[in-house]
């Protein structure tokens, strides 16, 4: 009986322990749509700033004679290795759980595309990794103004492989996505993508811009819920030529960058590694820089017996498409060269574990952590690209692409601008 009653007594405590920490971590979940709450109202406060600079900016550059003034569009491109010298965790999902990657499939870089009108200058930067990390994000704001630039002048964007640097993701998500934090693996990030911009703005030369949209279908689907629902099936093109004649491509795609299985723990840059190789051997491209485009919900096609022929296959369908169309992309000169940033005020996280409770912010703060987060729009001559912290959905594109339409402007939508939130 004694031993009975000191286990009912065990009991109790550890149920009381449970409902304690319990009610200190659990609050009630907010059902309040976001377009109703305070934050909302704050982020447009901020749109409503940001459209005032803007047309600001816009009735300067009206003025007779003012275009004249500006001198004509500049562009450089690079690309630098961002594979260490010693393995890292990988980041990506599923059974890697931040395994050390066993070998190199094929490299991972860091690509840029400087822009400069004499008036601003402004970077596109694309990373080889699964998105870009709010910690090296962090690290970018203090190291690139020492090459003149700063951040909210550089538009970040990754490839989004599943396969490539993990370690940067400093609480316990990050851990579970990218394996054990190293600060060493964020500094050799932030010092690649700095790298790649200096050397890119040491090879600006004038160039001509034009785009072109590219519609296939076949290489993506909606992985969540098939043809029931819709997908982004365009290849979106910023072509670039200097007056010396090298030509860059730009590209955006829909879908996710998952053609090798999570079983497979190697270092690659999936099938966008294998399209921007494909495209630099032909005489037309002599860069080709590839930033995931609308990628929520949407993956590859994935056609072939093993992963290598899925990725090669993705590849190649995107690539034939392209080729196709390279030397028929009207180009212009157009100095147009704006970037402009429109910060994200968010309420607290919905982090439910039932329907009508969630966790306490600081809980989910020490989970997740607490990083800024912003649209960043860049405008290069009658181009627009759009940049998310997230994967944007797919589902989502048309109506933004009717839009921009209707303004009369070329959109490219981004993901993983440096910031995330989930999808």
């Amino acid at each position: 009986m004694k031993l009975i009653r000191v286990l009912l007594y065990v009991s109790l405590g550890l149920l009381g322990l449970v409902l304690l920490l319990l009610a200190v971590s659990l609050v009630p979940a907010s059902s309040t749509p976001y377009l109703e709450t305070e934050a909302n109202l704050e982020t447009l406060k901020n749109l409503r700033k940001l459209e005032a600079e803007t047309r600001s900016v816009a009735s300067r550059d009206s003025l007779p004679g003012y275009s004249s003034l500006i001198p004509s569009l500049k562009a450089g491109w690079a690309k630098v290795a961002l594979t260490p010298a010693e393995p890292t965790p990988t980041a990506g999902y599923g059974v890697r759980n931040g395994q050390v990657y066993g070998g190199i499939h094929d490299s991972v870089f860091v690509r840029a595309i400087v822009f400069d009108n004499g008036v601003t200058r402004t970077a596109i930067v694309s990373a080889d990794l699964l998105l870009i990390p709010p910690t090296v994000t962090e690290l970018l704001r203090e190291k690139l103004p020492r090459i003149g630039l700063s951040l909210d002048r550089t538009y970040l964007g990754a490839t989004h492989t599943h396969n490539s640097l993990g370690g940067w993701g400093e609480r316990t998500a990050g851990w579970v996505f990218a394996g054990k934090f190293d600060p060493a693996t964020v500094e050799w990030i932030a010092n690649r993508i700095v790298e790649a911009i200096a050397v890119a703005q040491r090879r600006l030369m004038p160039a001509q811009t034009g785009y072109t949209q590219l519609y296939q279908a076949d290489m993506v689907r909606n992985r969540l819920v098939g043809d029931e629902g819709t997908i982004d099936p365009f290849i979106r093109l910023l072509k670039i030529r200097k007056i010396s004649g090298e030509t860059a491509l730009l590209i955006t795609y829909a879908a996710h960058s998952t053609t090798i299985e999570p079983n497979q723990v190697v270092l690659s840059r999936d099938w966008p590694g294998a399209l921007v190789d494909s495209l630099e051997k032909q005489k037309t491209v002599h860069f080709a820089q590839y930033m995931a485009g609308a990628v929520g919900s949407m993956a590859p096609l994935e056609e072939g017996k093993t992963d290598w022929e899925e990725l090669r296959n993705e590849a190649l369908g995107l690539q034939l498409e392209i080729q196709r169309e390279i030397r028929n992309i009207p180009l212009r000169n157009d100095s147009n060269l704006r970037i402009v940033s429109l910060p994200l005020v968010l309420r607290e996280p919905q982090w439910r574990v039932l329907d009508n409770l969630k966790m306490r912010y600081w809980l989910w703060k020490a989970v997740y952590g607490d990083y800024p987060a912003e649209l960043k729009a860049l405008r290069v001559g009658n181009t627009v690209l759009l940049g998310t912290p997230c994967d944007f959905s797919g589902e989502l594109t048309a109506g933004f692409g009717a839009t921009a339409r209707e303004r009369g402007v070329n959109l490219m939508i981004t993901s993983f601008n440096g910031g995330y939130l989930g999808y």
